[in-house]
């Protein structure tokens, strides 16, 4: 599922990106790996463990960002005779190159994430095998898990096979040029199918009652000295893209729940008090949810392209913050083991460079579908996996807060002391003179405190910017 997305441009000394290098200075963030992890790593790129069965006919794609070399995923798009269709997608296989136990897999577990700041990532693993060997650059051999998914005439899944395979990417695509053949009627088939297939599966979304954030992505730009604010939204490649992950993920929650071990990604119903701040947001940003409307329906009707509604989906994203992942190994599937989102039982298993879990996720699926028991290193570490994927979300999480405040500082150090159009979508019981206001514009999301009156919950109010100062003061308001 998305995560909130910023991207900051300007030069390196900066004061807003060198207050990002001083954050992860002060959060510990290991940047770069030890001499004994990088040995290691260079080795495994040089003597991978290969696959017997070789699927390198299939002609592969992969679909990212232009500046992209990470990359986990590439799949082909075919027509059956009986009208539906076949999904091959082929996912990197970090175990092919990672030794359990060894220094990548300890460096690995104490990392668990690639880390997303505004101004760069930090790998979950040493990029002689995130961006190099192990990834699915085009024209270049690789083991990989390969998925093949069988689907009807109308999207839905009627059969599931994984296995090891040597596969060759023979294109990397980006969105923007995907979606540009698509709407062209230039893509020739595997590609054309894309917008075929998502839709399809789209329309299967909203009949479960699932629902995927298009979530854009925030671009700060450094203007003499000053910020502003601009989006990104989405493609409609993107989310078609999106939904194939999908796909897979659920594929692989079916394969683990019949086998009875696995892992997967769950996620509760948001509570009512998240979903009626939710509301207070949208009516701050002026987005029509009518009371008999649902979540997922006003979601899925948002413009991601119209600043307000943009924003209102930055803030949509604050109830996925209850996921987590819930292992079961005897064979009784856990209860509940839904992810409300997706709406239907889920795993992470496609993103294994940048993701620990899915390396185990994936061993998994391939012993299910081989009628085999999983491997030992894979289930000594299952136990422990949520509480380690925990973890290094709070650290992301974390890393996300601390980023948003500073690039909000960023955006507003020079307009101390002037006054905007707020609304108040929070308020502290215990606390009544302290909140959380939503600007109209621009659309920042900060503290308030001060004054000798409740704030006036679900209400208007004039504030005034008392603090901004990226680094240092994060942003703060006070009644006007």
């Amino acid at each position: 599922m998305p995560r909130r997305q910023i991207h900051v441009t300007g030069a390196a000394e900066a004061p807003l990106r060198a207050a990002l290098r001083a954050l992860r200075t002060e959060l510990a963030i290991p940047e770069a790996f030890p001499p004994a992890v990088l040995a290691e790593a260079e080795a495994a790129a040089k003597a991978p463990r290969l696959p017997g069965h070789d699927a390198t006919d299939i002609p592969f794609f992969t679909i990212d960002p232009p500046t992209s070399t990470d990359l986990d995923q590439a799949m082909h798009l075919a027509r059956r005779a009986d009208g539906g269709y076949r999904v091959h997608y082929a996912i990197a296989d970090v175990a092919a190159f990672v030794a359990p136990g060894g220094a990548v897999d300890a460096e690995a577990h104490r990392r668990v994430l690639t880390l997303y700041f505004p101004d760069g990532r930090v790998p979950l693993h040493p990029a002689v095998l995130s961006e190099g060997a192990a990834s699915l650059l085009p024209g270049e051999p690789r083991p990989a898990l390969l998925w093949r998914i069988d689907l009807d005439a109308e999207g839905r899944r009627v059969a599931t096979d994984v296995r090891r395979a040597l596969v060759r990417s023979r294109a990397k695509l980006d969105y923007a040029g995907v979606q540009r053949q698509i709407d062209s009627g230039t893509a020739e088939e595997p590609l054309s199918l894309l917008k075929d297939i998502g839709r399809l599966r789209e329309a299967l979304e909203t009949e479960r009652g699932g629902i995927s954030l298009n979530v854009p992505e925030q671009e700060i730009v450094e203007l003499d000295s000053s910020y502003s604010l601009a989006y990104r939204a989405p493609l409609p490649a993107d989310g078609w893209n999106a939904q194939i992950s999908l796909l897979t993920g659920m594929a692989a929650a079916d394969l683990m729940t019949a086998a009875g071990t696995g892992i997967l990604r769950t996620l509760p119903t948001a509570p009512d008090g998240a979903v009626a701040r939710l509301r207070r947001s949208a009516h701050a940003l002026g987005v029509d949810w009518p009371h008999h409307v649902s979540y997922a329906d006003v979601v899925r009707s948002a413009d991601p392209t119209d600043p307000r509604q943009a924003a209102f989906l930055q803030e949509c994203t604050t109830l996925l913050r209850g996921a987590g992942y819930t292992v079961f190994t005897d064979g009784s599937v856990p209860s509940p083991a839904v992810h409300a989102a997706v709406a239907d039982e889920y795993t992470h298993c496609t993103a294994p460079l940048r993701r620990l879990v899915d390396r185990y996720a994936g061993e998994l699926c391939v012993a299910a579908v081989a009628g085999r028991e999983p491997p030992d290193w894979v289930r000594a570490a299952l136990d422990a996996l949520p509480r380690e994927m925990a973890e290094g979300s709070r650290r992301a999480n974390g890393i996300e807060r601390e980023s948003v405040d500073i690039v909000e500082a960023a955006l507003l150090k020079e307009r101390i002391g002037e006054i905007f159009d707020a609304y108040v979508i929070d308020v502290k019981e215990r606390e009544p003179a302290v909140g959380t206001v939503h600007l109209d514009d621009p659309a920042v999301v900060a503290r308030i405190e001060g004054g000798n009156s409740r704030l006036p919950l679900g209400e208007w109010l004039r504030v005034r910017l008392t603090q901004a100062d990226p680094g240092r003061a994060k942003v703060l308001f006070a009644p006007a």
